[in-house]
C-alpha cells in the first residue's frame, strides 16, 4: 500500500503468506484475524496492518465463496442422487426415505419428515420420519387445516416458524402440539408437494432449538419436496398402469376363455343337432356329451330305468337332488355328481347324470343343461312315435279280437308290424278300478316294445298279445309290473298260447285265447284275488270250469298225480285212503272200518298224502279240489 517500505512488505507478506495457508487448511473465520493481530504485536506500522486487514477480509469472502460453492455442489449431487432413484425406482418408501434423509443432512437438521394423505379417513399421517424419536411424534396425524403443516396444504406455499410453539400464525391443536413437544422441535419448516396445483403432500425440517431458515434453505427442501412429489405420481401412475395392465390380462383371459366357450358350445350344438336330424337316440347324446365334457354320462328315466350309458359314471344322487333340480329346471352338483333333470315343460321324463367333472365351469354346465333339452326331444319323438306305432298295432289287436276276421289278412299286418308269427303267443286281459283305463293302455306299451307283441284299450280293461308259452307266468308278470307302473293293483288274466303263423286259422284264436283271459281276470276278482295275475293252470278246478280247453286230465294230474304215481310205482292205495276218508266225511274211525285196516294204518296212508300234496292238502280249498280230481279221475283215462 501508499507508504510500504521494503520492511514492511516483508512483515506483511508473511501476514498474507499465513492467509493463504488458513485459505486452504479451511480454517474457522476467527483463525484469519490473528496475522493483523500478529503485526500489531511486532509494532508493524498502520498501514501495513491495514492491508493485512483487507486482505483478511478479502480472504474471508473468499472462504465464504467457496463454502456456498461445496454447499451448492453437495446440494446439487443431492438432487443429482434423488433423480438417479426416481429413475430406477423400484420401491417408492425407499425412495422417500432417501429424500427425508437427504432433506435433514443438508439443512443440517435435528428431524426431517413428510406426510401424505389418507383419503379413507380424509387427514394426514407420517409417511416417514429421519432424526425422530419420539413414538407418539411418529404417530401424530394431521387434519387438514391444523398445525403448520395444514396451513401449508392449504395455501401450497412454504412456511417457516423459528418457534413453533409461540407462533400465533397457526391452528393449534392439543394432539399434534403435544406431540411436538414430546419430539422437542422448535423450528420447522414446512413445503409442500405438488403435481400442478394439486398439493399431495407436505416435506418439513425442523431442529431442537430456535433457527431462522434462509431463503436458500426453503429453495433447497422445495427442490428436494419437488422430487418427492414426481416419486409419489411416478408410483402412483405405475401403479395405475399395473393395475390396468392387470385388468387388460384379465379381460384378455377372460376374452379368450369366451372364445373357447363358444367354440365348444357351437362344437356342441352341431353335434347335438346332427344327432337329432339324423334320427340318433339318446346313447348317442350320451356318447357326444360324455366326449364333449370328457366325463361319464348315464341317463335315467322318469322311473329310474337306465337308458343309456358312456364312460364311467359312479353311483347314483339322491332323489332329493334330482327333485329339486326338476324344481328349479337347470343342473346341480351333489357329492361327485352334477345331475340335470329331463323336462318336457313342467312333466318330468328323466334325468342326466354327469360323472367325473366337479369342476364342471359354467359353459360346460350350461353345455350339460343344453344336452339334457335335446334329450328331452328325442325321448319325446320316441314316445310319439312309440304312440303312433301302438296305435296301429292296437288296431290290429283289436281286429284279431273279433271273431270272424280274415285271418290271412290279419297274419299279413301282423308280419308287417315286425310279430314274429312263427312264435307262440299268449292273450291277457288287464283291469284296474285304480286309474284311468287310458293310463293303464300307456303302461301295457313297456310291455310289447321292440315288436314283443301288442296291446291295445278293449272293453273295460286293457288287452295285450304277448310273445310267449306260459299264460300264468305272462299274466303275473304283467300284474307286476303294471301294477308298479299304475301305483295300484292290476288284475290280469292269461289265455292261450296261440299261433298266428299257418295255418291261417292261428288268427281266429286269438279271440278264443282273450276270452279265456277275460274269464280268469273275473275270476282271480271273484275269488277276492284283486291285483293277482294267474292263468286256467292257476286257478285249480275253477280253471277247469273257466279255461277254453277245459283239460280235465290235466286239472287230475296237477291236483293229485303224485298220489296216482306213487300208488303205480309201490301198489299203495292212497287215492283209495283219500276217497274213503272224504266219503266218510273226514272221520279216521268210520274211514278205517270201510277199508278194512286198522285205524293207525289210515294214518300213516294220510301223513304219506301230506308229504306228497303238501301239509295244506286238507283246507277248505285243497280238499275240495282234490275231491273233485278224484271224481274226474275215474272219468278220465
Amino acid at each position: 500500500g501508499p507508504g510500504m517500505t521494503g520492511g514492511d512488505l516483508t512483515g506483511g507478506a508473511r501476514a498474507l503468506f499465513r492467509l493463504l495457508e488458513l485459505l486452504a487448511e479451511e480454517a474457522s473465520p476467527e483463525e484469519f484475524g490473528r496475522p493483523a493481530g500478529a503485526l500489531r504485536g511486532d509494532g508493524a506500522s498502520p498501514g501495513e496492518v491495514a492491508a493485512v486487514d483487507a486482505a483478511a477480509a478479502l480472504a474471508l469472502r473468499v472462504r465464504g465463496a467457496l463454502d456456498q460453492h461445496r454447499r451448492r455442489a453437495a446440494e446439487l449431487s443431492a438432487l443429482f442422487d434423488t433423480a438417479g432413484d426416481l429413475a430406477a425406482l423400484r420401491d417408492l418408501d425407499a425412495v422417500l426415505r432417501a429424500i427425508v434423509h437427504r432433506a435433514r443432512t443438508l439443512l443440517g437438521t435435528d428431524v426431517a419428515y413428510l406426510t401424505v394423505p389418507d383419503p379413507a379417513r380424509g387427514d394426514t399421517y407420517m409417511r416417514v420420519t429421519d432424526g425422530s424419536v419420539s413414538a407418539l411424534f411418529q404417530r401424530v396425524r394431521l387434519g387438514l387445516g391444523e398445525g403448520l403443516g395444514g396451513l401449508v396444504w392449504q395455501t401450497a406455499h412454504p412456511y417457516a416458524t423459528p418457534d413453533y410453539a409461540h407462533d400465533a400464525r397457526f391452528n393449534h391443536v392439543g394432539s399434534i402440539d403435544r406431540a411436538v413437544l414430546d419430539e422437542g422441535l422448535v423450528a420447522i419448516l414446512g413445503v409442500p408437494l405438488q403435481v400442478g396445483t394439486e398439493v399431495i403432500g407436505v416435506l418439513f425440517a425442523a431442529d431442537r432449538s430456535t433457527r431462522d431458515f434462509s431463503p436458500e434453505e426453503v429453495a433447497l427442501l422445495c427442490s428436494l419436496a419437488a422430487h418427492a412429489a414426481i416419486a409419489i405420481d411416478g408410483a402412483q401412475l405405475l401403479a395405475e398402469t399395473r393395475a390396468t395392465v392387470v385388468e387388460l390380462h384379465a379381460a384378455n383371459t377372460t376374452i379368450k376363455a369366451h372364445s373357447a366357450a363358444m367354440q365348444r358350445a357351437e362344437e356342441a350344438h352341431d353335434r347335438l343337432t346332427d344327432i337329432v336330424v339324423r334320427g340318433g337316440d339318446v346313447r348317442d347324446v350320451a356318447r357326444a356329451v360324455a366326449d364333449l365334457l370328457a366325463g361319464g354320462i348315464v341317463c335315467l328315466d322318469v322311473d329310474g330305468t337306465e337308458l343309456a350309458r358312456a364312460g364311467e359314471v359312479e353311483g347314483l344322487p339322491e332323489a332329493s337332488v334330482l327333485a329339486e333340480s326338476r324344481r328349479l329346471g337347470r343342473a346341480l352338483f351333489a357329492g361327485d355328481l352334477w345331475v340335470c333333470a329331463v323336462l318336457a315343460g313342467t312333466e318330468p321324463l328323466g334325468c342326466l347324470i354327469l360323472g367325473g367333472r366337479p369342476d364342471l365351469g359354467d359353459a360346460d354346465r350350461r353345455l350339460f343343461e343344453r344336452s339334457a333339452v335335446v334329450t328331452s326331444l328325442l325321448l319325446l319323438l320316441r314316445r310319439s312315435v312309440a304312440e303312433a306305432e301302438n296305435r296301429i298295432r292296437g288296431e290290429l289287436l283289436s281286429d284279431l279280437l273279433r271273431p270272424g276276421g280274415d285271418p290271412e289278412h290279419l297274419a299279413v299286418r301282423a308280419r308287417r308290424l315286425g310279430l314274429d308269427l312263427d312264435r307262440p303267443h299268449v292273450v291277457l286281459a288287464a283291469h284296474t278300478g285304480a286309474v284311468p283305463r287310458g293310463r293303464l293302455a300307456s303302461a301295457a306299451v313297456p310291455l310289447v316294445f321292440g315288436g314283443r307283441g301288442l296291446s291295445a284299450e278293449h272293453e273295460d280293461g286293457v288287452a295285450v298279445l304277448l310273445a310267449a308259452e306260459d299264460p300264468s307266468a305272462a299274466a303275473r308278470c304283467a300284474a307286476a309290473e303294471l301294477g308298479a307302473a299304475v301305483g295300484g293293483p292290476v288284475t290280469v288274466g292269461g289265455g292261450g298260447p296261440v299261433a298266428l303263423g299257418p295255418p291261417a286259422s292261428g288268427a281266429g284264436g286269438v279271440a278264443g285265447a282273450y276270452a279265456e283271459a277275460l274269464r280268469c281276470r273275473d275270476g282271480l276278482r271273484a275269488l277276492g284275488r284283486a291285483g293277482d295275475g294267474a292263468g286256467p293252470a292257476d286257478l285249480g278246478f275253477l280253471g277247469v270250469l273257466l279255461g277254453e280247453r277245459r283239460d280235465a286230465r290235466g286239472f287230475v294230474r296237477a291236483t293229485i298225480g303224485p298220489l296216482i304215481d306213487y300208488d303205480a310205482e309201490r301198489g299203495t292205495e292212497l287215492v283209495a285212503t283219500l276217497e274213503a276218508y272224504f266219503a266218510a266225511g273226514a272221520s279216521l274211525t268210520r274211514a278205517k272200518a270201510g277199508l278194512h285196516v286198522h285205524v293207525n294204518t289210515v294214518t300213516q296212508r294220510l301223513e304219506r298224502v301230506a308229504k306228497l300234496l303238501g301239509d295244506d292238502w286238507n283246507t277248505p280249498d285243497r280238499a275240495l279240489e282234490i275231491q273233485l280230481a278224484l271224481r274226474l279221475s275215474h272219468l278220465v283215462p
